[in-house]
């Protein structure tokens, strides 16, 4: 039997960082539902025991269903039909399975029927259901729409919404439009409020939805007449019971095959408003990007896992000139960069999910009389910010790294990896996408750069550099010479951080086109960095991690220069003027 939990030590350990006992009394609340809820812990051993064996429970369903399932589910896809659709077989038996073992709905909170984990293990999951399947990943994370509607809705709608989750009722976030993909401001669908009904009603399309006939859907609209911004949207949410949505076509799409991606019609679509007018955009669905974005993480990290495995054990069986293919050098050398890179996405996508536990759970405890005190409304501010920081660098990267491991793991199988024989080349049409949805590589620069300009990142990196340099013993013990190895590590990022801030000084000063020309250099550069101080730690606590943080360092070091010397060489004045003629091809083009 395969378990996809137990057969990864990485995974295990991010469960003892030492931040999971401040994220897991807060999520428990001092541990209050002791006792009212049978599973309930009464503690931070018995809670981490939880997610242990829960997790144990995922990666069995994963190894053992949804793995087996993924190539079938892939051939075979969602069917449209009388604008419904119908999902793979094998779909539908990851969702029973996952359903049945009660793992739906493990973020939600007790009283509507969820386990109350924190989003470390709720984030886990995800990676592990992507590994075995990234395009049911999609519809298994999508139950991330339970934290927008337990967040912003009224105590109405959860009563209504919430429970279903558990019970494997799947979602929906019904954002993009024809003419509105990453501005989300020119959506247009309409939202009239109907007085005879109590009942919002939406009319209009909706495209690119990922699960789009899902039972319980959340829909970005213009509930304000006249307006044509942000200010005007508001969210809803849409029960499939109601009626009124029917859909027009599944995409025909590269990969992700299991994952139907819908063309909506909404007719006279009856639906409840989420929280308040006019703060859909604005407040709501931010919120819920950013969650889909750390979902991303997850999903690219997941692959990566796949990926890697697929090539180190194709590795270890072909033979040519007479010897298996692992021992060549180049190939060897290949493995240990996708590890290495993989690592590194893992170290960034569990700092991110700790940061967003801490103030996610803060932010809970606000109820009736309970509010923060001082010291708590500073740790809040503190961890928000450090997650919206990290947030868009992980989805970059990570999904950057998982797109070159699916690229390089065809690499080494060779010929076969572009057969569908082999699963490597299913991976790699999956990891395409994650570069684009939730926010493309390059708007994800966007959102990075003003904690660029701002100092923020080179904070942050300063506080990664001031944790007191120990390895323990047991780490020299199992990786002799590991001390001397970090030590050279950690030279070498103290090195690369003096560069990155000469870099950042050589361009913070100049017109905002040009600081925007060279931000995702500037923004790889302190990922690279920030990554290779999460590697650092943690092979201090473990020495699993010992060979990535030297290799990513090394790797990092030799980006940054490159970035560097692009940015010290660029004229400001002139940097821009050969990109810019790319524009003068167009009259060919059409003119062709």
């Amino acid at each position: 039997m395969a378990n996809y939990y137990k057969d990864n030590s990485d995974l295990k350990f991010q469960l003892s960082n030492p931040l999971m006992k401040r994220i897991v009394e807060l999520r428990e609340d001092n541990y209050k539902d002791y006792g009212k809820y049978d599973y309930a812990p009464k503690d931070l051993k018995d809670a981490l025991d939880s997610y242990d064996r829960v997790m144990d429970v995922v990666g069995e369903i994963c190894g053992d269903i949804i793995a087996p399932n993924a190539e079938q589910v892939d051939l075979d896809g969602p069917v449209c039909k009388d604008g419904r659709v119908t999902y793979a077989a094998g779909t539908t038996k990851n969702q029973e399975a996952l359903t049945k073992a009660g793992v739906y709905g493990i973020a939600l909170q007790r009283e509507y029927g969820g386990l109350n984990f924190s989003t470390v293990p709720y984030v886990m999951a995800e990676e592990l259901v992507a590994r075995a399947d990234a395009g049911y990943a999609n519809i298994w994370g999508l139950q991330d729409c339970a934290e927008t509607i337990a967040e912003f809705a009224s105590e109405e709608i959860k009563k209504e919404f919430l429970p279903r989750i558990y019970n494997g009722e799947t979602c929906s976030m019904d954002l993009t439009e024809p003419d509105a993909g990453s501005d989300l401001q020119a959506v247009a669908l309409k939202a009239s409020w109907d007085e005879a009904k109590g009942m919002w009603m939406l009319n209009g399309v909706k495209r690119f939805i990922t699960n789009g006939d899902a039972d319980i859907k959340l829909v970005l609209a213009r509930s304000e007449a006249g307006t044509t911004d942000a200010r005007g949207l508001s969210y809803f949410v849409h029960d499939k019971k109601w009626g009124g949505v029917t859909v027009r076509r599944i995409e025909n799409k590269l990969g992700i095959h299991g994952s139907p991606t819908c063309e909506l019609v909404f007719n006279n679509a009856p639906a409840k408003i989420v929280g308040e007018p006019k703060l859909g955009l604005i407040k709501y669905v931010m919120s819920l990007m950013n969650g889909a974005r750390l979902g991303v993480g997850a999903q690219s990290v997941g692959i990566s896992e796949a990926a890697y495995r697929e090539a180190l054990k194709y590795a270890n069986e072909r033979e040519q000139f007479r010897k298996k293919i692992i021992e060549f050098p180049a190939v060897v050398e290949m493995l240990g960069i996708m590890k290495a890179k993989l690592q590194a996405s893992r170290a960034i996508l569990y700092e991110t999910s700790r940061f967003v536990d801490v103030y996610k759970s803060l932010n809970a405890l606000v109820t009736g009389d309970r509010k923060l005190t001082p010291e708590e409304r500073k740790e809040q501010k503190k961890y928000s910010k450090l997650a919206d920081m990290l947030t868009p660098i992980l989805k970059m990267t990570a999904s950057e790294f998982c797109n070159q491991n699916a690229y390089d793991a065809i690499q080494v199988h060779g010929g076969s990896g572009y057969m569908r024989e082999y699963p490597v080349e299913r991976l790699y049409r999956d990891a395409r996408i994650t570069t684009i949805y939730e926010g493309t590589s390059q708007l994800q620069t966007v959102a990075a750069i003003r904690y660029i300009t701002n100092g923020s990142y080179l904070a942050l990196i300063k506080d990664y550099e001031a944790v007191p340099f120990s390895v323990a013993a047991e780490v020299e013990a199992a990786c002799p010479g590991a001390t001397k190895r970090l030590e050279s590590v950690k030279a070498k990022l103290v090195a690369m951080t003096a560069q990155f801030e000469e870099a950042v000084a050589m361009v913070a000063d100049k017109d905002p086109e040009y600081i925007d020309f060279q931000a995702r250099k500037l923004c790889e550069m302190a990922a690279f960095i920030i990554e290779s101080y999460l590697l650092l730690n943690d092979s201090m606590r473990c020495a699993n991690f010992v060979d990535s943080a030297e290799i990513f360092t090394n790797k990092s070091e030799s980006w940054n220069n490159e970035r560097y010397s692009y940015i010290k060489n660029s004229d400001p004045e002139t940097a821009l003027a050969a990109f810019k003629n790319v524009k003068g091809d167009l009259d060919k083009v059409y003119a062709e």
